[in-house]
């Protein structure tokens, strides 16, 4: 189920592959590099890449700080108290992509949505004005505005009760040494959890970026076909599959994205790991 794949499309990469060649009234035309080298001099391929690249920064970035602090809080609760918080917080994760981006799309809606209704009545010097009716789906900033809000809003359960289960393992006569000795919740964190957890969030950091360098169903149903606001993955499904179809390029696109992932992966991992050596 993977490795097959991953040959069909290194195959279909090197291949001038459409739909002709798919119904068989065309021959298969090996083209080698050609679709690589189409992809590097589309200039929609490297907008697409910065919007991918700044979107996963901000979001990888949101959903850990937004998943630490709310294991942090789950970690003082009491057990009843943390069990209803973590069950109530894991629904948005279990939400289905599709779902979540349609209730997100009904509360940004122009029209009727309670986003720009609650905007338009905040005070001038706060919110400014032209809420009413304001399209977040037009443009790319409003547009990744709301793709943010939506992956956070997923993603965080996972981080979070994954960091409660982390902070489960640290000894408490370490902490409270610490409290001793006179660390803050601050420095309490960063000199003495943080430390001990570094391997989960190492994972939890790489398990994001590829969760969200890679979103495709909700960027996909807010954005639509509005190229200018395209990522790599729905940048990928168009040259794939607009008419007529063209799965070559988009497979050459589907090979570029994941060797873009496994460069970032791999380059994390060796800072994290150097970093660990010479600490």
């Amino acid at each position: 189920m993977l490795i097959w794949p991953a040959i069909q499309l290194g195959v279909f990469s090197a291949q001038d592959y459409g739909i002709r060649q798919e119904t068989g009234t065309a021959a298969t035309t090996w083209v080698g590099l050609h679709n690589f080298s189409a992809i590097l001099a589309d200039p929609e391929f490297w907008l697409s890449l910065r919007n991918t690249t700044a979107f996963a920064a901000v979001v990888v970035a949101l959903t850990l700080v937004a998943g630490t602090l709310v294991g942090l809080l789950l970690n003082r609760l009491g057990p009843k108290m943390a069990a209803f918080v973590s069950g109530a917080a894991l629904v948005a994760w279990a939400t289905p992509a599709v779902t979540a981006t349609v209730i997100f799309y009904w509360l940004f809606d122009p029209e009727g949505g309670v986003a720009d209704w609650l905007l338009s009545r905040l005070p001038h010097w706060l919110a400014g004005s032209g809420w009413a009716g304001f399209s977040w789906v037009n443009s790319a900033l409003p547009a990744y505005t709301v793709l943010t809000l939506i992956v956070v809003w997923q993603g965080f359960p996972f981080i979070a009760v994954t960091v409660l289960a982390g902070l489960k393992t640290v000894p408490a006569e370490l902490l409270e040494s610490a409290r001793v000795d006179g660390a803050g919740p601050w420095r309490l964190f960063w000199r003495v959890t943080f430390p001990l957890l570094r391997p989960i969030f190492l994972l939890l950091s790489l398990l994001s970026v590829i969760w969200d360098f890679g979103v495709f169903t909700q960027t996909y149903l807010l954005v639509g076909g509005n190229r200018d606001e395209f990522n790599l993955s729905v940048y990928a499904w168009y040259k794939a599959f607009q008419f007529p179809p063209f799965i070559g390029l988009g497979s050459a696109l589907a090979l570029v994205l994941t060797v873009i992932l496994l460069i970032v992966t791999i380059g994390w991992v060796r800072a994290n790991v150097r970093e660990g050596a010479t600490a």
